[in-house]
This record gives C-alpha cells, structure tokens and sequence, in this order.
C-alpha cells in the first residue's frame, strides 16, 4: 500500500472517515477530498467560487453516466441474445433510486452522509438522498482511480455480491407507470398533486400526494420533484396491493 495510503489509514486527521471507507469499499481512498464531497448533500452545500455551490450534485452526474455505462457492459456481457428494449428496462431497474436507495442503506451511507439536520426525519427511509450519494461516490472513485478500476469496483464489489440480476429481471420498479396502468383497467382516475410546504418547513423539499378518484391515497417527499412521484407511487402500489 503507497505511503499516502498508510497515511490517511492511520494517521490522518480523516481516519475514521478514511476507514469507515475501507470497510465499506474495500479499498483506501486517495483524494479525500472527492470522497467527503461525494457524501455532502445540497442540503448542506457550501458557497465556494463565484457564488457555486459545493455538493455532491456534480459528482452525481458524472457517477450515473459511469455507473449506466458500466451496467451496460455487463448486461451486455450477461445477455448475448437479448434485444435492446430488455436490456435498457434491466439497466433502468439496477440503476432505479429504489434499488440504489435499498443498496446504499445496506452498504451504511447511512452513517456517512451530511445533510440538513431539519431534515434527518424523512431522509433516510423516504428520499433519493442515499441512491445520489451512491451514484456521488462512483464519480469520485472514477476521478480518484480511473475507469478500470471504478468498473472492477462495481463489478466485484457491488454487482456480483450484493445485485440479484436474475431476481430483478422477474421485479416491477416502475411503480407509477404500474399506478397508472392499473387505474386505468379499473377506470379510475389517478394524480399526482404536489403540496406547497409551510414556510420553514422542510422548505427545501418537494410533497406529493397520490389521489385516487380524488381520495388522497398517500404522499412523499424529497429534494425533487419527479423523486417524490415515484416514492408517492410506490407507497400508493404498497397501500392499494397492486
């Protein structure tokens, strides 16, 4: 292992965090400061630059291009006579927030992740924060450590042990399409209504309720929009059995 490495293990003023990381990626980071920013959600941004702010929305980005590009090889690989439909939907279930979300939860980003306080009660079980911050920390493991290696870590690390590929060929992720279809078999109408929240009250997040044939079925937050449909839409699936 380099000095460097030894170092931010051992010594460094970072090391708990340093090897909170090793236990959970299997390796020793290089460039720190990748990895805390990887793991600072835009609740808690920081102003830097010409007014920027510093989060981990950036390193998102870049981590759902490696981490799309990456699945894709793999499902490539996995499926050789499988049409481009079937390969795109396996991909969108593997990369999905749910799936990301449960996977994050396991790994203990949990644990790792700075956000807005104000906030810790519905972070966790019921928002997109832990699926960003896994796909944050794949773009600061690509910067630090090059593609070859980002691709190596995913695939022994989080795919092969901890992916059911077969399993999720056979699971529905799309729950509001899924929503959708079933009330329109059922001929009822179904929305998806968003809700102002109290000024200074989780000012910083997004509600939307489900409704039913105009029945408030169930609702769900998060820091945007289109995330807290789809967490609305699978609670609605949950609530109603479909």
């Amino acid at each position: 292992m380099p000095f460097s490495s030894l170092y931010n293990l051992y010594f460094s003023p970072e090391r708990k965090f340093v090897q909170s990381l090793n236990n959970i990626l299997g390796f020793v980071p290089s460039n720190l400061a990748l990895y805390r920013l990887a793991f600072r959600h835009k609740s808690k941004s920081l102003t830097v630059k010409k007014g920027t702010k510093s989060s981990n929305e950036r390193l998102e980005f870049l981590g759902d291009a490696v981490l799309g590009a990456v699945i894709a090889e793999i499902l490539f690989k996995m499926y050789p006579y499988k049409e481009e439909g079937f390969l795109t939907e396996m991909r969108s279930k593997i990369v999905s927030r749910v799936n990301l979300n449960q996977l994050a939860r396991k790994l203990g980003f949990d644990k790792l992740i700075d956000f807005d306080s104000r906030s810790i009660n519905i972070a966790p079980k019921h928002s997109s924060l832990l699926g960003d911050a896994f796909e944050s920390l794949i773009g600061a493991i690509y910067l630090d450590k090059g593609y070859n290696f980002t691709k190596n870590f995913l695939d022994q690390r989080i795919v092969k042990p901890h992916i059911d590929i077969l399993t999720l060929e056979l699971t529905e992720t799309n729950f509001k399409s899924k929503l959708i279809e079933w009330g329109q078999r059922q001929n009822k109408e179904i929305q998806f209504e968003p809700i102002n929240n109290a000024q200074g009250e989780n000012e910083k997040l997004f509600t939307v309720q489900v409704l039913v044939n105009g029945e408030i079925i169930t609702q769900a937050l998060d820091y945007s929009k289109k995330n807290a449909e789809k967490l609305a839409a699978e609670k609605a699936c949950l609530q109603l059995a479909i």
